[in-house]
């Protein structure tokens, strides 16, 4: 495939694509090189790049994935560590985001108006 089919089937631009492959998020096993020098991506590609865009979304930054990819795989124990690590991580900031909601509803209680300045009755 290439990049151009790439990039449609996943919904990234080409320039991210090209960056993954740069920093080691795409590594060799997913791209043939044709006579020309033209890249000619693996159907594989596709799941991979997916896989980091999950991963992205949760809240993996790309160091954590390229950390993970460099170790050509890790174990059981450890890929647990690391999930249970996110999880901790989400459930932290859920409850920030609660907390801050609740403080929302807290000045709405006490109906404070901006019309002669914020917090003046």
């Amino acid at each position: 495939m290439k990049i151009s089919e790439v990039a449609k089937m996943v919904d990234l631009p080409i320039s991210t694509i090209r960056y993954y492959e740069k920093i080691g998020i795409i590594t060799d096993e997913y791209i043939l090189r044709e006579q020309n020098n033209y890249r000619n991506y693996a159907l594989e590609i596709v799941n991979h790049l997916n896989t980091v865009k999950n991963c992205l979304a949760v809240g993996f930054s790309i160091h954590d994935i390229k950390s993970m990819i460099s170790k050509k795989g890790i174990s059981k124990d450890e890929q647990t560590r690391i999930i249970k690590g996110k999880i901790s991580e989400i459930e932290d900031v859920q409850k920030k985001l609660e907390n801050s909601k609740q403080d929302l509803y807290d000045i709405l209680k006490l109906d404070i108006t901006c019309e002669d300045g914020f917090g003046k009755y």
